[in-house]
């Protein structure tokens, strides 16, 4: 029998964490393959949903491109298989859009792409992150609880998302 288990990030495999721009096709694509993937879990609880309130839950998770401060591809042997990125949420950084393909978890990946991501913020003189995910993402809490994201107060804009769990870290 195969084992086909993904496997870790050894030094055989290249992994590479590579500043884009928001529009870089490789990272439209993960957040395409990510809206495929986190959709499909929460189309049951969208699905009683009034055409109002489905409006505001949009609304609440677009992204405008120009808070963006960083994204981030990770890419192993030259094929992009993660993403995250770093906005500016008013006074705060917000950690988005964490995601690595199906076929390279467990490798430790995202868990580079927001180490990174953490450097950023403090060289930006930050010295926090916040973040937000849902309840139907129960591997995404693991991560972040495991990296010692701290539960907090849902916050804006995801007030109208009753399935949103935020965290933060303090990063000095």
């Amino acid at each position: 029998m195969t084992d086909t288990r993904p496997q870790p990030v050894t030094d055989d495999d290249v992994l590479e964490l590579e500043l884009v721009d928001w529009h870089d096709p490789r990272a439209v694509a993960l957040r395409a393959a990510m809206d495929d993937e986190v959709g499909a879990r929460y189309a049951v609880d969208l699905a009683d949903l009034d055409p109002a309130t489905v409006a505001a839950t949009s609304a609440a998770l677009a992204i405008d491109p120009e808070t963006i401060a960083a994204t981030l591809i990770a890419s192993v042997d030259g094929v992009a298989v993660g993403h995250a990125a770093l906005r500016r949420l008013g006074a705060d950084w917000e950690l988005k859009r964490v995601v690595t393909l199906p076929s390279h978890r467990g490798r430790g990946i995202s868990r580079a792409l927001i180490e990174e991501i953490e450097h950023l913020v403090v060289e930006r003189g930050g010295s926090r992150l916040i973040l937000q995910t849902g309840n139907r993402q129960p591997e995404a809490i693991r991560l972040y609880e495991w990296l010692g994201y701290r539960p907090i107060p849902i916050y804006e804009p995801y007030s109208v998302l009753p399935m949103s769990r935020c965290y933060a870290r303090d990063l000095v």
